[in-house]
């Protein structure tokens, strides 16, 4: 995959103005963002004891594949340090700490590190959970790396990052409805505001991409293609227990995902549409012929990815988590 660095850094230069000035557009303000805290019950009050009660048989009734799935998240939100460090070695990502594009990603940071704060902290007290079996996966997620195919290339990342804030949109979501339909309502709600996040990054990333479009069609064009022709991977594929080979437990949490319908093939398909639209890929104008076959085959992808969709048979249930306590 070759790339015109220089041409990348100057486009990269140039929208980060438009950045700078939007991105509070697309985060909050520190003073009145939710935190953890908020949620969880507060281990200085005289009923501490008796909300950790109500929050474990809240979590008893949590069906085996929802909490599989809710580790995974978890995990997954955990990872960050890996996510922020990738993004920080992006060609055109100015190292200038006061400002630039540098700014946005330690913003967008603080805001993704409380979903694992959060979500960790739930099931520590949720008893269902094997927490040292949860670290290690954790450990072995950060240390085994995070190849994506993204290379350095800003396009490419950026064109990842807004599938992936809307992947873990739908996640998060759905995890929020299925606690709420299994009585879980304060999981429901923590997962809720994460979603939220989600998809607060999620337009902010598209957005970036479509400023990059006005002035850079062709190659973001081919980037796009070239990310769906590899295929865009879960952050954490290469999802491990203890005694396992790297990527080994991701196939097992995707599956439990596709059973419960939190993440299917065809979100896979809804977000490619979804960027499609909202890039009006079909609009552009004055592609040249690269461009042009690059577009024919991301417009033609979804329907090819939905009778490949239409043809998977669901998961069976065969695997055992060794973060989940046996009942």
């Amino acid at each position: 995959m070759e790339i015109n660095v220089g041409a990348r850094r100057e486009v990269m230069q140039h929208i980060e103005k438009y950045m700078l000035d939007n991105m509070f557009n697309y985060l909050k303000p520190v003073e009145t963002i939710w935190q953890p805290a908020d949620f969880l019950p507060d281990s200085t009050a005289e009923d501490f004891f008796e909300k950790v009660k109500e929050l474990r048989q809240s979590a008893e009734g949590l069906p085996y594949d929802l909490i599989a799935v809710l580790i995974g998240d978890t995990i997954t939100e955990e990872a960050l340090p890996t996510y922020e460090s990738w993004l920080s070695m992006v060609e055109g990502v100015s190292k200038d700490e006061e400002g630039g594009w540098m700014k946005w990603l330690r913003h967008w940071t603080s805001e993704e590190n409380r979903h694992g704060d959060l979500l960790n902290k739930y099931l520590y007290l949720s008893g269902r959970v094997n927490m040292k079996q949860l670290e290690i996966s954790t450990q072995y997620l950060l240390a085994d790396g995070f190849d994506i195919g993204t290379d350095q290339d800003p396009y490419r990342n950026f064109i990842y990052t807004s599938f992936q804030e809307l992947a873990t949109n739908v996640s998060h979501r759905r995890v929020a409805s299925q606690a709420k339909k299994n009585g879980d309502t304060l999981l429901s709600k923590m997962c809720g505001v994460i979603a939220a996040d989600e998809a607060r990054h999620a337009r902010a990333y598209t957005d970036f991409i479509y400023q990059i479009i006005k002035v850079d069609p062709n190659e973001v064009m081919i980037a796009f293609e070239d990310m769906m022709r590899k295929k865009i991977v879960m952050p954490a594929h290469f999802l491990r227990e203890l005694g396992k080979k790297a990527g080994e437990t991701f196939t097992h949490f995707a599956d439990a995902a596709q059973r419960l319908g939190v993440y299917t093939a065809i979100d896979y398909v809804d977000i490619l549409k979804q960027l499609t639209a909202e890039w009006d890929l079909a609009g552009l104008k004055d592609l040249n012929e690269q461009g042009e076959k690059a577009r024919d085959y991301v417009m033609k992808l979804p329907d090819r990815l939905i009778r490949i969709a239409d043809r998977m048979k669901n998961p069976s249930l065969d695997y055992k988590f060794s973060w989940i306590h046996s009942a």
